[in-house]
């Protein structure tokens, strides 16, 4: 019952934010309203405290702090908080887009291939029919030309010809349903692995031109320029964060170039995510490779050497193929990103940036990297740190650096992994340099908690170095100190409805779910078996015979139906018995005396009389 309240009053809360920004001129969701609540709450320069019950004061203070971060111009922290909610509730769908993309293929080609496997070919035109219907169907299913293009057609032809020549289909027509599906797949993957190579054998290259298959050169840019950025914003944050720099000297705004810096280290996250092309590209020209090593001119090879790597082509190309459906979204996706990034180009310009860098050198990752490649972590060091391999992953801090976070006042710096993975407590750290690590070994869990109360200063942190399980159970804290104002109102003063949502759900299932045969005329017994058959031979040589009489004669059938009689029972409002006296008799004078006189003596007692 407490839980339900809470969630109502944070509802609340989230509906009346969500109307205040919309009167403001801002449309916002009731996601980005939920976390900002929980980053308001928990940043500690406002003064909230989750353990104990925040007051009506405090709850108008909560929703104006949230209306001014929400309602805020120009943040690159609130643009960073909603390019993650923009990612989240965008990229989820890619499993389900790819499966709905293959129903609709398949729903395409079901036509096709009914006609193909029902057809019932007797004359020479029919099977032409036939074997025209297979082509068109390979030509759908793989998307390499159109089954309208006259040289389409005859490149398909004559790479069927060469597994499946037309004599041959007569053998195809004699397969069950199931197997001429199954056969179609096999005739399309080598058929269209055998025109892949072709397609790649006429290019002057050694390798196909992927690129006039799909291509991802927007989401490539896009990284190269957000990479260009996120080292320059590096490279000026970690100028200004030396330590030999005092705070008081230093009167650059480190705060929103911090919040800048994140901004752009969560797109460059996520276009990476979304950069998914290169290695099956990479897999398709290696097996283009082999096969040209193996298939030589005028030379006779055996299609069970050639069908696999055939297969294997088509198989990289089908990938290819759902990649090149989903660019289009991951553009979208990419480009959708584009605003997110609006607020600290306006913040910072490239001049700007120039004039903070003066001579400061600007490395990028793979610089810092090769740097410190060389300095890997001793074993013999004492700590409850254990050194393990550095392929188990994945990492901490999205791969950023706890050490350099904590020192220099926000730097994110990437760790190297060829230092040297660590593990405290079943969680793996990389570190940007040995004496990052080896100062982090010495107290750690001293150092993950200063790296969650310094994010809490960045809200937008939470996602980028995925501190999730710091937070688990504060989002019910913050709703316990909320609800409990609740309970301060007199009862005709609540704000919040006291409806509870509920829902009954049923489940059902069947006893026997696959339907058993009996056969109740089945027999075991040999001897019973040859006793019926007797039986159905002698039934076969007898005659029926029926008559009809003057008295059976156009006879009807009657039949009458009577009512039974009633019962029927009464009962009296008063009950009465009555009882009777035992009688007892004396006769005395029956033996003994010839001339006596017999006396008859009544002792009969009266019912009333107690014994």
């Amino acid at each position: 019952m407490f839980r339900a309240r809470t969630e109502r009053v944070i509802k609340t809360i989230i509906c009346e934010i969500v109307e205040e920004c919309v009167n403001r001129g801002h449309s916002v969701s009731e996601t980005l309203v939920g976390f900002m609540v929980k980053a308001v709450v928990l940043n500690p320069t406002n003064g909230f405290d989750v353990d104990h019950t925040l007051s009506e004061e405090d709850v108008q203070r909560l929703k104006q702090l949230c209306l001014d971060k929400l309602t805020e111009e120009s943040s690159p922290g609130l643009d960073t908080i909603k390019m993650q909610l923009y990612f989240e509730m965008n990229y989820a769908l890619r499993r389900e887009f790819l499966a709905e993309i293959h129903r609709i293929l398949e729903f395409k080609l079901s036509g096709v291939r009914r006609e193909i496997t029902d057809n019932r070919a007797k004359s020479r035109d029919d099977f032409h029919t036939l074997y025209h219907q297979i082509i068109t169907y390979i030509l759908l299913r793989s998307a390499i030309g159109s089954p309208a293009n006259f040289n389409c057609v005859q490149d398909t032809n004559a790479a069927l010809q060469s597994v499946l020549p037309l004599n041959d289909l007569g053998a195809f027509l004699v397969l069950l349903k199931k197997d001429k599906e199954q056969q179609l797949k096999e005739l399309t993957m080598i058929v269209t692995g055998i025109r892949i190579f072709n397609e790649a054998s006429k290019q002057k290259e050694e390798l196909l031109s992927l690129h006039k298959l799909i291509s991802d050169r927007s989401i490539k840019n896009e990284l190269s320029i957000t990479q260009g950025l996120v080292w320059r914003y590096t490279a000026v944050l970690e100028k200004l964060t030396h330590p030999n720099i005092q705070s008081a000297q230093c009167e650059m705004p480190i705060t929103q170039l911090k919040q800048a810096l994140y901004n752009v280290r969560q797109h460059e996250s996520f276009l990476k995510i979304l950069q998914r092309m290169e290695s099956r590209q990479a897999k398709l020209s290696s097996v283009l490779k082999q096969l040209r090593q193996t298939v030589q001119p005028n030379t006779a090879i055996p299609g069970s050497t050639v069908f696999p790597l055939f297969k294997a082509v088509t198989k990289l190309w089908f990938e290819l193929q759902d990649e090149a459906e989903l660019l289009h979204i991951l553009s979208n996706i990419t480009v959708g990103l584009k605003p997110f990034l609006v607020s600290q180009a306006k913040r910072f310009s490239k001049a700007y940036l120039d004039s903070l860098l003066e001579a400061t050198e600007v490395k990028t990752d793979a610089n810092r990297l090769a740097a410190s490649s060389g300095m890997a972590i001793d074993s013999g060091f004492e700590g409850s740190v254990e050194q393990i391999d550095p392929n188990l992953l994945p990492l901490e801090y999205n791969g950023f650096c706890g050490y350099m976070f904590v020192n220099r006042d926000g730097l994110l710096l990437p760790g190297n992994p060829s230092i040297g993975v660590l593990e405290h407590k079943e969680r793996f750290y990389a570190f940007s340099s040995r004496e990052a690590a080896l100062a982090f070994a010495s107290s750690p869990d001293d150092f993950v908690a200063q790296v969650a109360e310094k994010s809490k200063f960045f809200p937008e942190l939470f996602q980028l170095l995925r501190l999730h399980q710091h937070f688990r159970n504060t989002a019910f804290l913050i709703s316990g100190a909320v609800s409990a104002v609740v309970l301060q109102r007199e009862p005709g003063q609540s704000l919040w409805p006291m409806h509870i949502n509920k829902r009954e759900i049923g489940i059902q299932t069947d006893t026997h779910p696959v339907e058993t045969h009996i056969d109740k005329s089945y027999e075991w017994n040999e001897w019973e078996l040859r006793r019926k058959a007797i039986k159905l031979a002698n039934i076969r040589t007898t005659v029926t015979h029926s008559m009809q009489t003057n008295l059976s004669h156009m006879r009807r059938d009657n039949v009458s139906q009577t009512w039974l009689p009633k019962e029927a029972v009464s009962q009296t409002m008063r009950e009465s018995g009555s009882n009777v006296p035992n009688p007892q008799t004396y006769l005395h004078g029956l033996r003994g005396q010839r001339d006596a006189t017999v006396l008859k003596v009544d002792l009969t007692r009266p019912v009333e009389e107690k014994p």
